[in-house]
C-alpha cells in the first residue's frame, strides 16, 4: 500500500503527463502534444478589386478595364497552433509577383506575428483580374507617376494583409473536417494534343485528324477542408481543383468561375460563409472540351463544381488531432538563357507587335520570355526591360543569376491533410504525382504560390513535345521535378513530426 506522499508524487506526475511534459522511467516514454486541443482557426476576407482603367492581366497588349462583372477578393486562412502559426491567402490574381508575395507576407508578420516563412500568397490566375506587376515595380522603386495606379498598388498589398490580420484575430475553436469529391461533370480537359508528326500541340480539336490522343490526363479530384464551429455551422470551405481560370474574357472585372462556387456554397450554407479556392497543377488544362464544339461558361463551371462540393460536405470525416506542422524550403530553378542576339532579335518582334505588324504568335511569347529572362539573369542587362514589357519585372529576383529561388511550403493537419504550395503554371502530372506520393490521405496542391517569374512549369516529358506552354516557361527541363522532389521531402518530413508525437511505447 503506498504512503499518503507517494500518492501525492505519482498524482503531480500524472499532471505534468496531461499537460505535455515527458516521463522516462526505465525506458518507457510517452509524449502528449496539445497542438490539437489548442488549434484555432480564422478565415477572412477583403476586396481587391481595382478601379475601371487601371490595366487587365492575361495577354501581350494592354486593356483597359471598363467595369465590373463580380469583384476580385483576398481570402485568407490562419492556423494558430500551441507552438506554431501559418496564413494562406488566395488572391483574384492571374499571380503572385515575388516582390508582391514579399511586401505581403512582411506586412502581415509585422501585424499578426506569423513567422513570414509562414504565410503564403497564392493566385487563382483569373485573366479578368489587373496587370499589375510594372506598377508594383515602380511603385517599390519609388516611381509613382500615376495615382490612381499606385493608390491601387498600396490597395493591392494592405488588402491581403488584412484579410490575414482579420483572420488571425478571429481564429477560435473549430471543428475541422476533410475529405475529397470528383467532379463527373466533365467541365476539364487535357489542353495539349500529341500529332501524328510526334509532336505535341495545344488548343486543337479532335476534329483534326493529324491528332492522335490527349498528350497528358486530367485530376477530377476536389480536395476539401470545411472549418465549422462549434455549433457546426460551416465558416469557411477551403477547396482545390485543376482547371485553368480563363473562362469569362472581355474587359471587366471578374473572379472567374471560382466567384460561382462561393455563390453555390453561400446559397446552400449562408451568405457569411468564405469559400477560398486554391487552384490545382492545371498549366496543361482548360475548360474547352477538344471532342466538342460547345464551350462551358465560368457560370455553368462554378456552379458544376460548387454543387460537387456541396453534395461531398456531409460526408466529410473529422480531423480528430489537427495538429499543426508547417515546413518549407528554398528551390533554386535552373534558368533557361537569354543572349544578347537573342534580347536584339526579341527587341524587333515586339517593336512589330507594339506597330501592330503581323508577328507569328510563338514568336511573340518567346520574345517577351527573353526580356523577362534577360532581366532576372544579368545584374546588367542587355535591354532596359521596364521599356519593353508589363510583367515579369523584379526588384527582388532582377539580376538573380542563373538559379531562381523559389519557396515550397507544406503546411498538415493532423495525419490526414497535407497542403502544399509551390509557384507557377505547374503541369498536372506533376500535381499527380506529388498527391500519389503523399502519406497524408488528402493532399491539396495549389499552384501559383508565389514567383509568378517561373511563368509555366512543365514536367520534364513534355520539353520534348513543346508548343505554348513549354515555350512560355522560363525554366530549364527537370525543374518542376525538383518541386515535386521537395514537396515530397517536406511531407515526408511532416509526416515523422506528427508519428514522433504520439503516444509510444517503445517496449522492454
Amino acid at each position: 500500500m503506498p504512503s499518503k506522499a507517494l500518492q501525492k508524487i505519482q498524482i503531480s506526475l500524472s499532471f505534468l503527463l496531461f499537460a505535455g511534459f515527458f516521463l522516462v522511467d526505465s525506458g518507457f516514454a510517452v509524449a502528449v502534444d496539445s497542438d490539437f486541443e489548442s488549434l484555432r482557426v480564422g478565415v477572412a476576407e477583403t476586396d481587391i478589386t481595382p478601379p475601371v482603367g487601371f490595366p487587365m492581366a492575361g495577354y501581350y497588349h494592354e486593356r483597359l478595364a471598363e467595369g465590373a462583372i463580380d469583384p476580385l477578393k483576398a481570402k485568407a486562412i490562419v492556423f494558430r497552433g500551441a507552438h506554431t502559426e501559418s496564413a494562406l491567402v488566395v488572391c483574384d490574381l492571374i499571380g503572385i509577383a515575388t516582390d508582391l508575395s514579399r511586401a505581403i507576407r512582411d506586412s502581415a508578420s509585422e501585424q499578426t506575428g506569423i513567422p513570414a516563412a509562414n504565410i503564403v500568397v497564392s493566385a487563382t490566375h483569373s485573366h479578368t483580374a489587373p496587370d499589375y506587376t510594372k506598377d508594383l515595380y515602380r511603385y517599390l522603386g519609388g516611381q509613382r507617376r500615376d495615382p490612381l495606379r499606385a493608390d491601387y498598388i498600396a490597395k493591392l498589398i494592405s488588402g491581403p494583409v488584412e484579410a490575414i490580420a482579420k483572420a488571425h484575430a478571429a481564429a477560435r475553436p473549430v471543428t475541422l473536417e476533410f475529405g475529397s469529391a470528383t467532379q463527373t461533370t466533365p467541365v476539364s480537359f487535357n489542353r495539349r494534343s500529341v500529332m501524328r508528326d510526334g509532336s505535341v500541340k495545344t488548343w486543337q480539336s479532335h476534329d483534326n485528324p493529324d491528332v492522335v490522343r490527349a498528350a497528358g490526363p486530367i485530376d477530377a479530384e476536389i480536395a476539401l477542408v470545411a472549418v465549422r464551429d462549434e455549433a457546426g455551422n460551416p465558416l469557411g470551405i477551403l477547396s482545390n481543383f485543376a482547371l485553368h481560370l480563363d473562362t469569362v474574357g472581355g474587359m471587366k472585372w471578374s473572379a472567374d468561375y471560382p466567384y460561382f462556387i462561393e455563390q453555390t456554397l453561400r446559397k446552400a450554407f449562408g451568405p457569411e460563409v468564405i469559400s477560398i479556392f486554391g487552384t490545382g497543377c492545371c498549366g496543361d488544362i482548360n475548360h474547352v472540351n477538344p471532342a466538342s464544339k460547345d464551350r462551358n461558361g465560368a457560370e455553368a463551371i462554378g456552379n458544376s463544381i460548387g454543387e460537387t462540393i456541396r453534395k461531398r460536405l456531409p460526408d466529410l470525416k473529422r480531423i480528430e488531432r489537427p495538429k499543426l506542422v508547417v515546413k518549407s524550403r528554398v528551390v533554386r530553378l535552373p534558368l533557361q538563357e537569354s543572349t544578347a542576339e537573342e534580347v536584339s532579335r526579341s527587341l524587333e518582334i515586339l517593336a512589330k507587335a507594339n506597330r501592330r505588324e503581323s508577328v507569328e504568335f510563338l514568336e511573340h511569347v518567346t520574345a517577351y520570355k527573353m526580356l523577362i529572362l534577360d532581366h532576372l539573369r544579368h545584374r546588367e542587362p542587355h535591354a532596359d526591360s521596364a521599356e519593353h514589357i508589363s510583367w515579369g519585372l523584379s526588384h527582388a529576383l532582377g539580376g538573380v543569376g542563373d538559379m531562381l529561388p523559389v519557396d515550397v511550403t507544406v503546411m498538415t493537419l493532423g495525419q490526414d491533410v497535407a497542403v502544399v504550395c509551390i509557384p507557377g503554371e505547374v503541369f498536372v502530372e506533376l500535381g499527380l504525382a506529388i498527391k500519389q506520393g503523399s502519406p497524408f490521405s488528402t493532399t491539396i496542391v495549389i499552384e501559383l504560390s508565389g514567383a509568378v517569374e517561373t511563368i509555366y512549369v512543365p514536367n520534364r516529358a513534355a520539353y520534348a513535345g513543346g508548343s505554348y506552354e513549354v515555350t512560355n516557361s522560363n525554366l530549364q527541363p527537370g525543374g518542376g521535378e525538383m518541386l515535386v522532389e521537395a514537396a515530397l521531402g517536406l511531407l515526408r518530413e511532416a509526416a515523422t513530426e506528427h508519428q514522433s508525437g504520439t503516444v509510444a511505447d517503445p517496449g522492454p
